[in-house]
Protein backbone atom coordinates (compact mmCIF):
# COMPACT_ATOMS: atom_id res chain seq x y z
CA UNK A 1 0.00 0.00 0.00
CA UNK A 2 1.24 3.73 -0.73
CA UNK A 3 2.28 5.44 2.20
CA UNK A 4 1.25 9.19 2.95
CA UNK A 5 2.90 11.89 3.85
CA UNK A 6 1.86 15.10 5.06
CA UNK A 7 4.20 17.69 4.96
CA UNK A 8 4.54 21.79 6.25
CA UNK A 9 2.91 20.96 9.78
CA UNK A 10 3.23 24.07 11.93
CA UNK A 11 0.62 23.08 14.91
CA UNK A 12 -0.81 20.57 16.45
CA UNK A 13 -4.64 20.69 15.91
CA UNK A 14 -3.19 19.69 12.05
CA UNK A 15 -0.92 17.44 12.97
CA UNK A 16 -3.58 15.14 14.92
CA UNK A 17 -6.20 16.12 12.40
CA UNK A 18 -3.92 14.32 9.51
CA UNK A 19 -3.03 11.36 12.35
CA UNK A 20 -6.85 10.99 12.63
CA UNK A 21 -7.53 10.33 8.84
CA UNK A 22 -4.75 8.03 8.46
CA UNK A 23 -1.35 9.52 7.36
CA UNK A 24 2.46 7.79 7.67
CA UNK A 25 4.41 10.43 8.49
CA UNK A 26 4.55 14.54 9.04
CA UNK A 27 6.99 16.34 7.76
CA UNK A 28 8.29 19.64 9.48
CA UNK A 29 9.76 22.32 7.40
CA UNK A 30 12.88 24.00 9.41
CA UNK A 31 13.93 25.98 5.73
CA UNK A 32 13.47 29.57 6.91
CA UNK A 33 12.59 31.28 3.53
CA UNK A 34 9.50 28.63 3.15
CA UNK A 35 6.19 29.95 4.20
CA UNK A 36 5.83 27.09 6.20
CA UNK A 37 8.76 27.11 8.19
CA UNK A 38 8.59 26.28 12.20
CA UNK A 39 10.75 26.98 15.01
CA UNK A 40 12.56 24.07 15.97
CA UNK A 41 10.94 24.05 19.86
CA UNK A 42 7.95 24.50 18.36
CA UNK A 43 8.47 21.20 16.20
CA UNK A 44 9.61 19.07 19.27
CA UNK A 45 6.12 20.35 20.73
CA UNK A 46 4.05 18.76 18.63
CA UNK A 47 5.98 15.66 18.03
CA UNK A 48 6.44 14.95 21.88
CA UNK A 49 2.07 14.55 21.26
CA UNK A 50 2.02 12.41 18.53
CA UNK A 51 1.72 8.43 18.25
CA UNK A 52 4.91 6.98 18.33
CA UNK A 53 3.99 4.91 14.75
CA UNK A 54 3.82 8.36 12.90
CA UNK A 55 7.19 9.10 11.10
CA UNK A 56 8.14 12.17 12.36
CA UNK A 57 10.09 14.21 9.26
CA UNK A 58 12.82 17.06 9.34
CA UNK A 59 13.02 19.09 6.20
CA UNK A 60 16.62 21.04 5.59
CA UNK A 61 17.44 22.65 2.40
CA UNK A 62 21.17 23.23 1.85
CA UNK A 63 21.44 23.47 5.77
CA UNK A 64 25.10 23.08 8.05
CA UNK A 65 25.81 20.00 9.24
CA UNK A 66 25.64 21.08 12.88
CA UNK A 67 22.44 22.46 13.13
CA UNK A 68 20.58 19.72 11.25
CA UNK A 69 22.32 17.49 13.97
CA UNK A 70 20.78 19.60 16.54
CA UNK A 71 17.26 19.92 15.62
CA UNK A 72 17.09 15.84 14.66
CA UNK A 73 18.00 15.60 18.22
CA UNK A 74 16.09 17.80 19.68
CA UNK A 75 12.61 16.95 17.95
CA UNK A 76 13.79 13.19 18.05
CA UNK A 77 12.74 12.77 14.47
CA UNK A 78 12.96 9.56 12.55
CA UNK A 79 14.16 10.40 9.05
CA UNK A 80 15.80 13.81 7.31
CA UNK A 81 14.62 15.03 4.12
CA UNK A 82 17.55 16.91 2.15
CA UNK A 83 15.86 19.29 -0.67
CA UNK A 84 18.54 21.57 -1.66
CA UNK A 85 21.79 21.07 -3.53
CA UNK A 86 23.40 19.38 -0.73
CA UNK A 87 26.59 16.59 -2.26
CA UNK A 88 26.47 12.63 -2.34
CA UNK A 89 29.64 13.59 -0.09
CA UNK A 90 27.42 15.68 2.64
CA UNK A 91 25.22 13.11 2.51
CA UNK A 92 27.32 10.41 3.58
CA UNK A 93 28.33 12.49 6.69
CA UNK A 94 24.97 11.28 8.58
CA UNK A 95 25.70 7.71 9.43
CA UNK A 96 23.02 6.33 11.53
CA UNK A 97 20.49 8.87 9.93
CA UNK A 98 17.57 7.80 7.40
CA UNK A 99 18.09 10.19 4.97
CA UNK A 100 15.45 11.20 2.24
CA UNK A 101 17.12 13.04 -0.96
CA UNK A 102 14.94 15.17 -2.77
CA UNK A 103 15.58 15.50 -6.71
CA UNK A 104 13.77 18.63 -8.66
CA UNK A 105 12.67 17.31 -12.14
CA UNK A 106 12.28 19.67 -15.05
CA UNK A 107 12.02 17.40 -18.10
CA UNK A 108 14.13 14.52 -17.53
CA UNK A 109 15.45 12.23 -15.08
CA UNK A 110 19.14 12.01 -13.97
CA UNK A 111 19.48 8.54 -13.28
CA UNK A 112 24.03 8.77 -12.99
CA UNK A 113 23.32 11.92 -10.58
CA UNK A 114 20.63 9.91 -8.06
CA UNK A 115 22.90 6.74 -8.24
CA UNK A 116 25.70 8.83 -6.19
CA UNK A 117 23.66 9.51 -3.22
CA UNK A 118 23.36 6.16 -1.39
CA UNK A 119 20.79 7.49 0.84
CA UNK A 120 17.47 5.42 2.50
CA UNK A 121 14.99 6.86 0.11
CA UNK A 122 14.77 9.17 -2.75
CA UNK A 123 11.99 11.90 -3.39
CA UNK A 124 11.26 13.15 -6.55
CA UNK A 125 9.48 16.80 -6.60
CA UNK A 126 8.54 19.01 -9.77
CA UNK A 127 11.49 21.77 -10.27
CA UNK A 128 10.51 25.58 -10.26
CA UNK A 129 13.63 28.16 -10.75
CA UNK A 130 12.79 30.54 -7.57
CA UNK A 131 11.55 27.86 -4.93
CA UNK A 132 12.87 24.77 -3.01
CA UNK A 133 9.58 22.89 -2.83
CA UNK A 134 5.56 23.49 -1.70
CA UNK A 135 5.39 24.74 -5.80
CA UNK A 136 2.06 22.66 -6.02
CA UNK A 137 3.38 22.08 -9.68
CA UNK A 138 3.84 18.63 -10.86
CA UNK A 139 6.15 17.09 -13.58
CA UNK A 140 5.97 13.59 -15.50
CA UNK A 141 5.41 11.26 -13.71
CA UNK A 142 6.40 8.48 -16.90
CA UNK A 143 9.66 10.04 -16.38
CA UNK A 144 10.42 8.03 -13.07
CA UNK A 145 10.32 4.67 -15.04
CA UNK A 146 13.74 5.08 -16.05
CA UNK A 147 14.40 4.18 -12.32
CA UNK A 148 13.31 0.84 -12.70
CA UNK A 149 13.33 -1.39 -9.80
CA UNK A 150 14.68 -0.20 -7.00
CA UNK A 151 15.47 -0.78 -4.07
CA UNK A 152 15.21 2.24 -1.99
CA UNK A 153 11.65 3.74 -1.21
CA UNK A 154 10.37 6.74 -3.42
CA UNK A 155 8.67 9.29 -2.04
CA UNK A 156 6.54 11.20 -4.94
CA UNK A 157 6.14 14.92 -4.35
CA UNK A 158 5.04 17.63 -6.43
CA UNK A 159 1.05 19.14 -7.26
CA UNK A 160 -0.86 16.15 -5.82
CA UNK A 161 -4.15 16.32 -5.16
CA UNK A 162 -7.30 14.24 -4.38
CA UNK A 163 -8.04 13.99 -8.15
CA UNK A 164 -4.64 13.43 -9.77
CA UNK A 165 -2.99 11.21 -7.05
CA UNK A 166 -4.61 7.44 -8.28
CA UNK A 167 -3.25 8.47 -12.15
CA UNK A 168 -0.14 9.26 -10.24
CA UNK A 169 0.84 6.26 -8.32
CA UNK A 170 -0.44 4.88 -11.73
CA UNK A 171 1.99 6.04 -13.48
CA UNK A 172 5.30 6.45 -11.09
CA UNK A 173 4.45 3.69 -8.61
CA UNK A 174 6.19 5.46 -5.50
CA UNK A 175 6.05 3.69 -2.47
CA UNK A 176 5.29 6.71 -0.79
CA UNK A 177 3.19 10.23 -2.21
CA UNK A 178 3.82 13.75 -0.45
CA UNK A 179 1.60 16.40 -0.36
CA UNK A 180 1.53 20.08 1.18
CA UNK A 181 -0.22 22.78 -1.08
CA UNK A 182 -3.23 21.11 -2.06
CA UNK A 183 -4.15 20.48 1.21
CA UNK A 184 -4.01 23.89 2.38
CA UNK A 185 -6.08 26.88 3.41
CA UNK A 186 -3.27 28.91 3.30
CA UNK A 187 0.51 28.15 3.61
CA UNK A 188 1.47 25.83 7.12
CA UNK A 189 -2.52 25.82 7.38
CA UNK A 190 -4.23 22.34 6.58
CA UNK A 191 -7.66 22.06 5.04
CA UNK A 192 -9.36 19.31 6.97
CA UNK A 193 -11.55 18.19 4.48
CA UNK A 194 -9.41 18.31 1.85
CA UNK A 195 -6.48 16.03 3.92
CA UNK A 196 -9.22 13.34 4.46
CA UNK A 197 -10.05 13.04 1.15
CA UNK A 198 -6.65 12.76 -0.24
CA UNK A 199 -5.46 10.38 2.12
CA UNK A 200 -8.76 7.64 1.72
CA UNK A 201 -8.17 8.34 -2.20
CA UNK A 202 -4.73 7.34 -1.71
CA UNK A 203 -5.54 4.19 0.60
CA UNK A 204 -8.50 2.98 -2.05
CA UNK A 205 -6.16 3.50 -4.78
CA UNK A 206 -4.34 -0.10 -3.20
CA UNK A 207 -8.09 -1.72 -3.09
Amino acid sequence: MVKVKVCGITNLDDAKACVKYGCDALGFVFYKKSPRYIQPEEAKNIIQDLPKNIIKIGVFVNEKEKRIRQIAKLCKLDMLQFHGNESAGFCKRFVGFKLIKAFRIKDKVDLAKILRYNTFAYLFDTFVKSKAGGTGKKFNWELLKRLGNKKEPIFLSGGLNAGNVTQAIKAAHPDWVDVSTSVELRPGEKDRKKVKKFIKVVKDSAL
